[in-house]
């Protein structure tokens, strides 16, 4: 019956528990700190997992959404009475109503989580299409996570699609979709905290409080299009659920220290018909500057024929020896990250080879689907095709691998799909590619750092980055926050984005300083945001500004000894800064963080923020502004710039910061 469905137990396996009615199968696995729901209504359906990797490795062909394989099951005793099942899990107390299978959650203070009432799941299409959950909501809970989601840190009252597309040019407070694809969130209430992960790659939408219902009290929600649903529930604090589901996830990717450097970026030097003069220049100017660069992003004009990008094609014109121009990069200490596109535009030199060979995205008629993309039409590979996921691959090998380019940089990869007529591979079980989205970008960046890590020695690490990322990105690639924009509020929600990447489970991340987009940035918001920049992952200066100077160390020539300092006190961190990264690594946490996470009393959406675990970073995000008033973390005493008087935590300080000056930070005594 519609909107009432009385579960039964169908089978008590010790570590998991089996029910069903109606046709649909709840299941429930005991996973050590975590407890996994699956509601299969058709198991021929069930989709593999990209994203989850316990013993840190998953098949590119994916993994059974259902399989404990990696984790240790919790043996876990249940009972039965009244229609409520009852269980001890992750040290809270669980009871299920049988009846639409409702799920409360408790500690010793009450109610942790739950489902809404009436019905919280979509099991025979009441709801509507594909996947919906509805839970409990507090007026005043928290919401950190969800990615790269514009806005507060806190996203309660918002709603989200669930998507990823080219932003190119975003607002950092308001802007939605973005580049990432990741349902999952913390949700802090007044009894405690717990994790949802949904283990999806299909589009959807997330509400926070902006949806309302005359006949059921105020609820989280969850849609999306696939018709199996699986979640992870993650109790703890917020710093162990970001740990829990980094493990879940497989780990962090490792990365060079040279990345902590400065790196310069700007589409002007390679679209220009100079290129290889112009990038050898940059080396020149950064040695006349004292500045201490690691590497460049070589952004795509430099495989342009005529005013096309064809990717892995060489302009031999603009660079005329792609292995002289890498060595004279690596002989003075720096590393070239190339900018490889997913997209092939249909005039590119090697379309008819790929098409014949049926690995773009297609048709039921097995012809190429096509779309627009930078000025032309053109066809996605389709990485979930062996032969074309092989043959990535070997593009790789033969266009960068042999002259010596060891790092990718994986751009414009969020597959603009939305034709229910374009179909993947899908490793032998073709799959609508709209259902998919996200996952081609990470299979693109698990086919490259593969394909790398062959060329390195054993003591070599690659360099990965991709713009678009889902569960499972980190360890396989970094990331940024793709092509924002330039402007004073802008710079703060950078940093409110960055925290909440950093809740999202995202370790080596930043943005393009100084604003890819928009105008020219002004002498104050430049300086600024070289004094915030300094203290995050990535320290990349990158823009597109047709008719205005790229955003460079030497935009403003007056300015140069101030920038100066600023790019001295990031090469003095940089040993910090990777010894940091290790320690996350190997504890599954963010490189910068909030200060929250130590201290849960600590306002979430603070100015300043920690930098590893002994730095206490304080920005200015005004405009106009001339000093710091930050109230220092209780849980350790501190020192300013780590010199001089101690300062006892609790304490509140404003410490003078013009925009010329070296920029406010604390260390841990």
């Amino acid at each position: 019956m519609k909107f009432r469905h009385l579960f039964r137990l169908k089978e008590n396996g010790g570590t998991y528990a089996e029910f069903e009615a109606d046709n649909v199968r709840m299941r429930l696995d005991f996973l050590p700190g975590i407890l996994r729901i699956a509601l299969i209504r058709n198991e021929a359906e069930l989709i593999p997992t990209w994203s989850i990797a316990p013993d840190g490795t998953c098949p590119k062909e994916g993994r059974d959404k259902l399989s404990t394989e990696g984790f240790d099951p919790v043996k876990t005793e249940i009972t039965e009475e009244d229609g409520i099942v009852t269980f001890e899990h992750c040290g809270l107390t669980f009871h299920i109503e049988l009846m639409n299978f409702r799920i409360t959650a408790e500690n010793e203070k009450g109610i942790v989580y739950q489902d809404r009432s009436g019905l919280a799941y979509n099991f025979a299409g009441e709801l509507g299409r594909g996947s919906v959950h509805f839970t409990r909501r507090e007026e005043d809970q928290k919401i950190f996570g969800l990615g790269d989601k514009s806005g507060h840190v806190n996203k309660n009252g918002r709603s989200f699609d669930l998507f990823t597309g080219d932003a190119m040019g975003f607002k950092a407070e308001y802007s939605d979709p973005l580049y990432k694809h990741l349902p999952f969130y913390i949700c802090e209430n007044r009894n405690g905290s717990y994790g949802l992960f949904y283990d999806t790659c299909s589009s959807g939408r997330i509400n926070f409080g902006q949806e309302h219902d005359n006949y059921f009290e105020p609820f989280n929600s969850i849609r999306y299009e696939e018709e199996n649903m699986i979640f992870y529930l993650i109790p703890g604090t917020p710093k162990e659920i970001i740990q829990k589901f980094n493990a879940l996830c497989g780990g962090i990717a490792p990365v060079p220290e040279w990345a902590f450097r400065y790196c310069g970026s700007t589409m002007e030097y390679t679209d220009a018909p100079d290129a290889d003069a112009r990038l050898r220049g940059f080396i020149e100017q950064c040695e006349e500057n004292g500045i201490h660069a690691g590497g460049f992003w070589l952004s795509s004009g430099y495989t342009q024929i005529g005013d096309r990008r064809c990717v892995f094609h060489w302009n031999t014109g603009k660079i005329p020896s792609p292995k002289d121009l890498n060595d004279h990069f690596r002989k003075h200490g720096l590393e070239i990250i190339p900018n490889i596109k997913p997209a092939f535009l249909s005039d590119h030199p090697l379309y008819r080879k790929i098409a014949g060979n049926g690995w773009f995205l297609h048709y039921k008629d097995g012809s190429p689907a096509v779309f627009p993309f930078w000025g032309g039409m053109a066809s996605y590979l389709d990485f979930t095709n062996p032969g074309a996921y092989a043959f990535w691959q070997e593009c790789i090998r033969e266009s960068l691998l042999k002259y010596g380019y060891r790092n990718l940089w994986n751009d414009n990869n969020e597959y603009d799909v939305w034709d229910d007529d374009v179909w993947a591979c899908g490793f032998g079980k073709e799959i609508r590619a709209a259902r998919i989205r996200p996952l081609f970008a990470l299979l693109m960046a698990k086919a490259g750092r593969e394909a790398c890590a062959e060329a390195f020695a054993d003591h070599e690490i690659p360099f990965m980055v991709s713009r678009c990322a889902q569960a499972g990105m980190q360890r396989y690639a970094t990331t940024w926050t793709g092509d924002n924009y330039t402007d004073f509020r802008d710079l703060r929600y950078n940093h409110y984005q960055a925290m909440t990447m950093s809740l999202s489970g995202f370790c080596f991340f930043g943005q393009d300083i100084g604003g890819f987009a928009g105008p020219k940035p002004g002498r104050e918001l430049f300086l600024r945001w070289l004094q915030y920049a300094v203290f995050t992952p990535r320290f990349v200066l990158h823009s597109w500004k047709p008719g205005e100077p790229s955003n460079m160390p030497w935009l403003y020539p007056d300015l140069l000894p101030q920038v100066r300092k600023l790019f001295a006190l990031r090469e003095k961190l940089v040993p910090y800064l990777y010894a940091q990264n290790e320690l996350c690594i190997r504890d599954n946490l963010p490189l910068i963080r909030p200060v929250f996470l130590y201290e849960p009393d600590y306002d979430c959406e603070a100015d300043c923020f920690l930098c590893g675990d002994d730095i206490l970073a304080c920005p200015v995000f005004d405009e106009g502004r001339n000093d710091v008033t930050v109230r220092l973390p209780a849980f350790a005493s501190w020192k300013l710039r780590g010199e001089g008087e101690t300062h006892k935590g609790g304490t509140e300080l404003t410490v003078p910061c013009a925009p010329e000056d070296l920029p406010v930070w604390f260390e841990k005594i």
